[in-house]
């Protein structure tokens, strides 16, 4: 039947799906060992939300399976492009990916560790790789300082540690 022949209440809205966290073009997706654990946990978690699914409503019911279907596919994409990245010995001396990093801004020091995107709280003090003060840090030593550009105002970053 045509759709111009039905009532616009039996039209069903297509679902949104947010998408996840940013990952620019071209940019690996990198991520820590636990960074990869907890993929795969969410994984399960949408697995078994999606089986124990029970809405006597039909309409709810498809509406709620197409968005774990999609968000299931979000993350598999993910899942399936993540490269697990651990730095050797010989990496350590340096901020790196996976590194927890103190550094003095303005007199007040600040720590967080750089993880891959979709790990990245700032609530637990981890940052994505690809956010610019994980950028301007990455490679420098302790005692070095790097510049991070704000607009128009630079503000000098010191590395006073690293830890793993």
């Amino acid at each position: 039947m045509s759709r111009g022949f039905v009532k616009e209440g039996d039209q069903e809205e297509i679902p949104v799906i947010p998408p996840r966290s940013a990952l620019p073009p071209g940019v690996t997706n990198y991520v820590t060992s636990h960074g990869l654990e907890e993929l795969l946990a969410e994984q399960m978690a949408l697995q078994a939300e999606k089986d124990n699914l029970a809405l006597e409503n039909e309409t709810e019911q498809r509406i709620a399976t197409t968005v774990l279907n999609g968000k299931m596919l979000q993350l598999q994409e993910r899942i399936n492009s993540a490269v697990l990245l651990t730095p050797d010995d010989t990496e350590r001396n340096a901020v790196r990916f996976g590194a927890t990093v103190t550094l003095r801004v303005a007199g007040k020091t600040q720590q967080f560790q750089i993880v891959g995107v979709d790990e990245a709280d700032i609530q637990k003090k981890k940052i994505a790789f690809v956010a610019p003060i994980a950028v301007a840090v990455t490679g420098k030593k302790v005692g070095e300082v790097a510049e991070l550009r704000l607009g128009r105002e630079v503000r000098e970053l010191e590395v006073v540690d690293i830890t793993w």
